[in-house]
């Protein structure tokens, strides 16, 4: 019951931060952040504890929970991981803890013209981890999208109530964003409900494990055909795909540093993992249909995710656009179909999440020194103001643009390796074309995380910071950080590691290639 205790225990935590608790609002706070801190830390321990039962020479769901949930039509309570979802449920769970540590010393006030309290917040990012930990061991296909739409409502307020990059304006934007948000998501949840339907109707079945071993068998084409374009239109704008992306931008830029870290680190890898778990194998000659199409996107958005990048002049909305960028690559793995292409997308996933949100917590720390985010206030010279800080901004930007012995690297490698030999019923002049245009995206990313660095950490210090004081790194932004940069390191140095896990299980959706 590993996996049942592992969502059990962050939804009841969140439940209890609707009860009141005593004390002034200093001691109210200091309370709430001990709490958050405890739970999501009891909910890691049990993530390790599955990761450590896991048997890694099986390739199929294990720890699973098999219970009735809705007789009459067939639905049940099912969970369970395999390499693919375990590394992502392990990076779920240290994120939201690493949040925990980061708000124990800074934990976002809300506007004065806004309702908000610590209670509200550690209880809606508690509400938030119960949705993402649940959509990657769901086993039923009703049970995920349940869990898939659960991380709305609390990200919503997340950014509406605690979010605003500031200035008089910030609730409003903030709302703005919000909404935009909300409603994109709930439209491509809407195509996401009637491409599971058509799949689990004329299968007769919700059970993911039974759809999965059938591929496509008792589907004809044309259900498959029309199945995987709803069920891409769903997840793709989770992931975010371009042209769906336009809420990213926003919601990134007026988040909160933890609503930022979660949402680049972890919601956007739920779209790309309902790529993987349900749109290819479940309909796998539809996949074959739209897999140029998803192909010609995904690299359209790495070269234009590039391109926003060079133009932007606020870090966080250029960190936000670096992950269009970043998620083509992934799905451009998707789009090959092969294993070397899936599992470029898998690891990808984890190096994003890792990378990225190391960069929102050190965006978040700029701004709280600088009180802007703004790259000509922000001027050069961090190295000689800050040179902990600046060092490790210039490590996450260079793991970002995929230096090779760092966890960027393997996934965008992969993904370009893949296009290069698609499946055999692909057209392989249009996916080499495709690694071409990748290869340039590639070769953008460094250039404006190059541009980034000179503008920031480099060069003589501005004019109106030289006699400004800052704090270096702090002890809870350390502990926060360390993991992320360790982890960056060890799979980019023992890339084995990661794909050794996901390989079997990914043979496995594709039918055993």
């Amino acid at each position: 019951m590993i996996l049942a205790a592992m969502l059990a225990v962050p939804l009841l935590g969140a439940l209890g931060m609707l009860a009141p608790l005593p004390g002034s609002p200093r001691r109210v706070t200091r309370l709430a952040r001990l709490y958050g801190l405890v739970v999501s830390g009891v909910t890691l321990v049990l993530a390790v504890v599955a990761a450590a039962a896991f048997d890694y020479g099986r390739r199929g769901a294990q720890l699973g929970v098999d219970v009735p949930w809705a007789k009459s039509i067939g639905l049940r309570f099912h969970l369970g991981v395999d390499g693919i979802s375990l590394p992502l449920v392990v990076l779920t769970a240290t994120l939201t803890f690493l949040c925990m540590i980061y708000t124990a010393r800074v934990l976002p006030a809300p506007a004065e013209s806004r309702d908000g309290s610590p209670q509200a917040l550690i209880g809606l990012v508690l509400l938030l981890e119960v949705g993402m930990l649940g959509t990657f061991v769901a086993l039923d296909l009703l049970l995920f999208f349940v869990f898939f739409e659960v991380v709305l409502i609390p990200m919503y307020f997340v950014i509406a109530d605690w979010g605003g990059s500031g200035g008089k304006d910030a609730a409003p934007r903030a709302r703005a964003a919000a909404n935009k948000f909300i409603l994109y998501t709930l439209l491509g949840s809407g195509l996401l409900l009637v491409g599971i339907l058509i799949v689990a109707v004329n299968a007769h079945t919700f059970d993911m494990t039974a759809l999965t071993a059938r591929h496509g068998a008792g589907l004809s084409h044309g259900l498959q055909v029309a199945a995987f374009g709803l069920l891409a239109l769903g997840f793709a704008v989770k992931t975010p795909m371009w042209p769906l992306h336009t809420w990213l931008p926003d919601a990134h830029t007026e988040a909160p540093t933890v609503g930022s870290v979660l949402l680049a680190g972890v919601l956007l890898k739920m779209g790309t993992y309902g790529f993987v778990r349900i749109a290819v194998p479940m309909a796998p000659e539809g996949a074959k249909v739209w897999a140029p199409w998803l192909g010609l996107l995904a690299v359209i958005g790495i070269v234009y995710g590039a391109l926003a990048c060079l133009a932007q002049r606020e870090l966080k909305r250029m960190i936000a656009y670096s992950s269009i960028g970043h998620m083509g690559f992934v799905l451009l793995g998707i789009a090959t179909l092969t294993p070397v292409g899936l599992n470029a997308a898998l690891f990808g996933n984890i190096a994003h999440g890792l990378i990225t949100g190391l960069l929102f917590f050190l965006a978040g720390a700029v701004k709280e020194r600088y009180g802007t985010g703004d790259l000509d206030a922000l001027g050069g010279g961090m190295l000689a103001k800050a040179p902990y800080l600046a060092s490790i901004l210039t490590f996450a930007a260079v793991a970002s643009m995929g230096l090779p012995g760092l966890a960027g690297f393997w996934g965008e490698m992969l993904a370009l390796l893949g296009a290069y030999e698609p499946h055999a019923g692909l057209p392989r002049p249009t996916f080499i074309t495709f690694m071409a245009v990748g290869g340039l995206g590639a070769v953008l990313t460094a250039a404006y995380f190059l541009r980034l660095l000179s503008r920031v950490t480099h060069g003589p210090v501005a004019e109106h910071w030289r006699t400004a004081r800052f704090a270096d790194v702090r002890s809870h932004e350390l502990l926060a950080w360390t993991p992320l940069i360790t982890a960056t390191l060890f799979i980019g140095l023992w890339p084995k590691t990661l794909l050794d896990l996901t390989d079997g299980a990914v043979r496995l959706l594709l039918g055993g290639r």
